[in-house]
């Protein structure tokens, strides 16, 4: 079964986004900040992060080089609530897949995911 890793400091998302995929059968952990992601990421060895890039603390382009140094296996989205170009760039060189903007589509992200699972044979 996938694996997949929601990070988010908001918790509504989170909640949102683990009914939505546990609801499609993926086996879905959260985390709400960079800190408790990168142990999350260590402990569970995720398929998939789906991972908020404003934070608190730890923004996400951090998590995503954590995380890559962690097993650059994982494929990282990057969610946002805002469209920077520039940031979006930034993620892709770093290593994340896909760079997504709020609100969500729903089916685009498991559109995403279910590519990224194909590609890898998952």
């Amino acid at each position: 079964m996938c694996r997949i890793l929601v990070v988010d400091d908001e918790i509504e998302t989170c909640n949102l986004l683990s009914e939505f995929l546990n609801r499609k059968n993926y086996n879905v952990s959260v985390a709400t900040d960079g800190e408790e992601a990168i142990s999350k990421v260590a402990a569970l060895k995720p398929h998939v992060v789906l991972l908020d890039i404003r934070m608190p603390r730890m923004d996400g382009i951090e998590v995503l080089r954590r995380i890559k140094q962690l097993d650059d296996r994982i494929d990282v989205v990057m969610i946002t609530a805002v469209n920077d170009e520039e940031m979006g760039k930034m993620a892709m060189r770093l290593g994340a897949f896909d760079y997504i903007t709020k609100p969500l589509s729903l089916n685009y992200l498991e559109a995403v995911v279910l590519v990224r699972l194909f590609m890898r044979g998952t």
